[in-house]
């Protein structure tokens, strides 16, 4: 399929050039998050000390988090305000007050779960020459979703070329 714009010689946009490499190794570790409640506890650090102990240079991180009632985001890591904001928006999305069928474990279980399938429990992230691709203000969080402490997963993985 060709795109075609209606001024050839004007181009909106722009691709780098373009690299490729063969996967060498595939790293794997687990992450345990403790988090305080509902919230967002950053991982960046975290994630970049894994990217360093596994010798990665230019390849994927995968994160994966094992629960269904937290979540992994990528999002402004300079104002916390942000954070705030958005506990508030997920909690309007899914207030614990509905009376939901599911509730075994809580008035905050299934918002909690509801959340997780908004914001989901995966992300990958570009890695060059050892570092995240992060843009400058994004940071990689885990979103509890819990209004009590928990003991969280996260499955960190690299695949790509080792330095």
């Amino acid at each position: 399929m060709t795109i075609r714009h209606r001024d050839e010689s004007a181009r909106p946009h722009q691709l780098s050039e373009l690299t490729s490499a063969t996967a060498e190794i595939v790293t794997t570790a687990t992450l345990i998050v403790k988090a305080s409640g509902q919230g967002f506890t950053e991982i960046t650090d975290d994630a970049a000390r894994f990217i360093a102990a596994a010798g990665a240079k230019d390849g994927a991180l995968l994160l994966f988090l094992r629960h269904t009632s937290a979540s992994l985001v990528i999002q402004e890591n300079a104002d916390p305000d942000v954070r705030a904001d958005l506990a508030t928006a997920l909690n309007r999305l899914a207030p614990s007050d509905q009376h939901w069928l599911h509730d075994s474990e809580g008035p905050d279980d299934m918002p909690s779960h509801i959340k997780t399938m908004l914001t989901g429990v995966s992300l990958h992230v570009p890695v060059a020459d050892g570092a995240l691709l992060l843009g400058h203000w994004q940071g990689i969080y885990l979103a509890e979703h819990r209004t009590r402490r928990r003991r969280r997963e996260v499955v960190l993985q690299f695949i790509g070329t080792r330095r």
